[in-house]
């Protein structure tokens, strides 16, 4: 009976010290481990905040313009394809590891088959170089999405503006619009035609005054304000291309009208910003972010294995939890719930003095 007595009592001192240790965690999450929620980074990141991967094999691939590379995807197994819309893209995992985002632009109603096409960019980061030089028929990628951010919403008409291979996005939109009887125009702009791909195909749907294909060695620069001026009151204006080209669009904007952009780099330059405290919560590390310097190369000083990818906020790898601070938001991917506490550190900044990572 008195052994059984002292394992009763030994059993309640342990109970009673669990019960204080927790306590003393929760008051204190720097003691003796961080007592703080699962971060939302990278691998860690929780699975419904990631977009859905397929491994997937290029089994086609053309060149529909000069300098561009059309890829037709299909999946590796025999089920449907993720279901999209007009104005989505996906992520292209390349060989390298690098990720980079490309629109759609083949029938959102063909659930085997998804095409994207990319421009060779000389001066570049190096991952239109990679599509163009690496990936051939029977190469396997590993794919993640679709996403959009481009949606084709409801309208009384539609005017849409693309550069270059901005048209990939619009592409599906016209058909959409040519489908549903809607009002549209287009304004398609490039180098030269030779550079413009889809053109023939895109000349046929709009027929006679629909479409106005501007190319700068021949025609100069197009007349946007004068194009925009003939948009019907109430009309969704889309454009996708080069950032002067959006800038120029914005600016020429009639009042009525409600403008839809699509960009594959920070609208916001990603180093642009004073300096601010950077602290590190779970590392114990407080850091100085610089003008110039991105808040993920800053971590990076500390914690080489931080998890990142694309660097333009698209892709979502860099995700961190924010603890403590006002994020000044740059990425193009973040929904306003996600925006409230976390951030994607590659492109993202304080809009104070300080913030603080659950890192």
């Amino acid at each position: 009976m008195p052994r059984v007595r002292t394992l009763v009592v030994a059993a309640g001192v342990a109970l009673l010290a669990r019960r204080a240790l927790s306590r003393r965690i929760a008051r204190s999450p720097l003691w003796p481990l961080p007592a703080l929620e699962t971060p939302v980074s990278g691998a860690r990141a929780t699975p419904a905040l990631r977009p859905s991967t397929v491994r997937m094999l290029v089994a086609g691939r053309s060149e529909p313009a000069e300098g561009v590379v059309e890829l037709q995807l299909e999946a590796l197994d025999t089920g449907d394809l993720p279901a999209w819309q007009p104005g989505a893209h996906v992520d292209l995992v390349l060989p390298s590891g690098q990720v980079r985002q490309y629109s759609l632009c083949g029938d959102p109603a063909d659930r085997s088959t998804y095409t994207l096409a990319t421009r060779l960019i000389a001066d570049g980061r190096g991952g239109s170089r990679e599509v163009h030089e690496q990936i051939h028929e029977g190469t396997e990628l590993e794919v993640r999405g679709p996403r959009n951010r481009f949606a084709l919403v409801p309208a009384p008409a539609y005017v849409f503006v693309a550069g270059g291979i901005g048209i990939t996005p619009v592409l599906p939109m016209l058909r959409a619009a040519e489908s549903a009887g809607a009002e549209w125009r287009l304004l398609y702009g490039g180098r030269t035609r030779a550079s413009m791909p889809y053109l023939e195909e895109i000349e046929k749907l709009a027929g006679p005054g629909r479409a106005l294909v501007v190319a700068e060695d021949e025609d100069g620069l197009p007349d946007l304000p004068e194009f925009l001026a003939g948009a019907p009151l109430g009309a969704a204006v889309y454009c996708c291309g080069p950032e002067p080209l959006m800038a120029a669009v914005s600016a020429s904007l009639p009042a009525g009208n409600t403008l839809h952009l699509e960009r594959f780099a920070p609208g916001a330059a990603a180093g642009a910003g004073g300096t601010f405290e950077l602290e590190l919560r779970r590392s114990g590390r407080t850091l100085s972010v610089t003008p110039g310097t991105t808040v993920l190369a800053a971590v990076r000083t500390e914690l080489r294995d931080v998890s990142y990818s694309c660097e333009q906020g698209f892709c979502g790898t860099c995700q961190q939890r924010v603890l403590e601070g006002e994020i000044d938001h740059r990425d193009e991917l973040l929904t306003d719930a996600e925006r409230d506490d976390s951030m994607l550190i590659c492109v993202s900044r304080a809009r104070g003095e300080r913030l603080v990572l659950d890192l």
